[in-house]
């Protein structure tokens, strides 16, 4: 099982913390769209290192189809084909109230600015006229001069984040990759993840083999005591975030714990995340997220994923993980899997 890990620091740093990452074993490196731009840290990281590269995710709503395919080119090309494009929707509040963009009807949205890719890709690649008729947007128009030609090494990989039954039907139909939600369970993933990827496989005419599946973990990894209370704390800070949002209520609900969101909400609102935190207890955490050695993380993600997928990517949020730590952890996940 390959292991992909964040790219999470400034610009300026990114070419020397991607290549310790790589030097820590990891196969993979991705950036999240969060203080700095998701796409710049890749670009300085394609020159210094062999590792493929993710955006996870580049929120898509706010952008054209077309600003996404030449990006995305461009990074392919760069990276000598070792780019995904992993892309997402985000919430209705920041789609709005930050990007000052129109929301509406999200998983339509994102299926159509995948196939608008694939068709400016495809238009780029000589395969066939641009002549792309969404709902939501129009490309039809590719004089020479805005042609890049086609990459050397061919399109890349789109990917789409998901967790409802909608929009995981929807990176099944026509997504290269699904990039599973790292707020998840065994059981939601099972009970509803697989058969929205089933449906959305069938609706597409498609087989398993065309769809690559991305689990996204929450890793609390130590040794000493005090290192896994840290480590224990950072994860649970991230769970109560997540858990607050609406759109995260049915991993709650299909665990039991669906009255937990408002609850998470009401705390979010009042800006009282200490106390968030303080509502993830013991279960969650082994629920929601892997806690332990990294022995004992590598045997977590290997028993929840084996099964499903080849390759996961790794989070360590809001504590000092240590590097040592994340090069046994992906030691251990190699040698368990």
């Amino acid at each position: 099982m390959q292991i992909d890990v964040q790219l999470d620091c400034r610009p300026e740093d990114a070419a020397g913390r991607a290549r310790e990452l790589v030097a820590l074993g990891a196969d993979g490196l991705f950036t999240f769209e969060g203080a700095h731009d998701v796409f710049t840290p890749l670009v300085t990281a394609a020159g210094v290192t062999s590792a493929d590269l993710m955006t996870n995710v580049a929120i898509a709503l706010p952008r054209s189809p077309l600003h996404l395919a030449h990006i995305a080119n461009d990074l392919q090309s760069l990276s000598r084909g070792r780019f995904r494009l992993g892309l997402g929707s985000q919430v209705r509040p920041h789609v709005e109230k930050r990007y000052g963009a129109q929301w509406s009807r999200p998983a339509a949205r994102m299926r159509e600015s995948v196939l608008a890719i694939k068709a400016i890709f495809a238009a780029w690649e000589g395969r066939a006229p641009l002549n792309f008729q969404g709902e939501f947007s129009t490309h039809t128009l590719m004089p020479p001069t805005f042609n890049p030609g086609p990459n050397p090494y061919g399109p890349p990989e789109i990917c789409l984040g998901a967790l409802g039954p909608l929009m995981t039907r929807a990176a099944a139909e026509v997504a290269d990759g699904l990039l599973v939600m790292p707020f998840n369970s065994v059981r939601h993933f099972r009970e509803r993840t697989v058969p929205a990827i089933e449906e959305g496989l069938e609706r597409g005419g498609r087989s398993r083999a065309d769809l690559a599946i991305y689990p996204q973990v929450i890793v609390g990894v130590g040794r000493t005591p005090e290192e896994l209370a840290a480590a224990a704390r950072g994860v649970r800070g991230l769970l109560g975030f997540y858990g607050s949002t609406p759109a995260y209520r049915p991993v709650l609900e299909v665990e039991g714990w669906a009255d937990m969101q408002p609850e998470l909400n009401v705390l979010s609102k009042r800006g009282e995340f200490a106390a968030m935190t303080d509502l993830i207890d013991d279960d969650m955490l082994a629920t929601l997220a892997v806690h332990g050695t990294p022995e004992q993380c590598a045997a977590q993600i290997v028993a929840r994923f084996g099964d499903h997928a080849n390759r996961v990517c790794c989070y360590f949020p809001g504590y000092p993980v240590s590097d040592v730590h994340v090069a046994e952890l992906i030691s251990a996940v190699k040698a368990a899997s």
